[in-house]
């Protein structure tokens, strides 16, 4: 219900009823203004696309706890979000109103994370989460529409994987602690990564059949989760350099049924012990390494030694082939020369033909 009356101070007081009986009313000068907003209201009450003007005054802070709250993620996921929007929304436009958000102050914010010298892929992550947040304000009837439209974002750079060389993974190798220099072979030989290298117990090693089962993670909590995804759970095979490496460093450091690798303690090697150590090691080496390098440099062998997109997909847990060739295209080799050569085989018979007229005409 819905009406327009002329108050004792001359000003047209325009109301209606929402869909919960709370009565909401807005005072015009002129009649007409007062009419085209009813109108507008019962238009959008029609369409159901109706929004409560108060609903907006929620903190972004407010409503992106209480969506993150529950929503359903994998752990990976779930760490990207907190991330996301503990350390880089909510300080930046946590105590705004939602519906006063503007798309110019996404972008600023966007700005301000390549300002801090993100990468292009951890600003488009936090900005993906930031797009979800004010997507969801919109179907839960907060906001009337998002800010986040036509926001600018970084490109990739086109910064190609530059996997390490053999001669420096070794030059780290020999500045680690013993008791964890095979780490450096295992995570090189196999393309793990590094959660869930850390995850392996020593039953998930094959020996025999030499291969790594891979059904676990740690987090950076250094509890045990379990794989989510199909592609992730997955037997990788390794070479005997790995078998023998693991043999001869088992013998001195055995390890556990939880981790494959201890401390000297016995307690399962954590994610910011092994990054702090590798990170030493790299530069007494004067080396740049990290973890992620050297699954870059299993999937380089494998690649270099022929192995096609699929089965890099699988020895490396991607979700699709798509993410394998995005990450490691420029790496596969030959690839104008197979062209050359497929072209030449097709076009064969007319090559032999042209020859054959050539002769007879002569």
């Amino acid at each position: 219900m819905a009406s327009i009356k002329k108050r004792p101070n001359g000003r047209w007081r325009a109301r209606y009823r929402d869909a919960s009986g709370r009565e909401i009313a807005k005072h015009f000068d002129r009649k007409v203004d007062g009419q085209q907003w009813l109108d507008e209201v019962t238009a959008s009450v029609v369409r159901g696309d109706y929004v409560d003007p108060k609903a907006g005054r929620i903190t972004v802070a407010s409503y992106a706890t209480q969506w993150e709250s529950v929503r359903v993620h994998s752990d990976g996921s779930a760490r990207i979000v907190d991330n996301a929007l503990r350390l880089h929304l909510l300080p930046a436009l946590g105590a705004y109103p939602l519906a006063s958000v503007l798309p110019t102050q996404v972008q600023g914010f966007v700005h301000g994370l390549e300002a801090k010298g993100l990468a292009p892929g951890s600003v488009r992550n936090i900005y993906d989460v930031t797009a979800r947040v004010f997507e969801a304000a919109v179907y839960d009837r907060k906001i009337p529409r998002t800010p986040c439209v036509k926001i600018r974002l970084p490109s990739g750079g086109g910064v190609e994987v530059v996997p390490p060389t053999v001669e420096e993974i070794d030059a780290v190798r020999v500045e680690l602690d013993p008791r964890y220099r095979a780490a450096l072979l295992v995570l090189s030989g196999s393309g793990l990564r590094i959660g869930e290298f850390l995850g392996l117990g020593m039953f998930d090693v094959n020996y025999l059949g030499r291969s790594i089962r891979v059904e676990r993670q740690r987090l950076q909590t250094n509890a045990l989760a379990d794989l989510k995804t199909k592609a992730s759970r997955r037997t990788v095979p390794i070479g005997q350099v790995v078998v023998d490496g693991l043999t001869e460093h088992l013998r001195e450091f055995p390890g556990t049924d939880e981790a494959l690798f201890v401390d000297e303690w016995g307690k399962p090697l954590s994610y910011s012990r092994w990054k702090k150590m590798l990170a030493a090691a790299a530069g007494r080496a004067g080396v740049e390494l990290t973890s992620h390098d050297l699954r870059h440099f299993a999937a380089s062998a494998l690649i270099s030694g022929g192995a096609s997109v699929k089965q890099v997909q699988a020895f490396l847990g991607h979700a699709s082939a798509v993410i394998t060739l995005r990450t490691y295209a420029h790496l596969f080799p030959g690839d104008e020369d197979r062209t050359r050569v497929v072209l030449d085989a097709a076009l064969g018979p007319l090559a032999d033909s042209s020859r054959t007229e050539g002769a007879s005409n002569a």
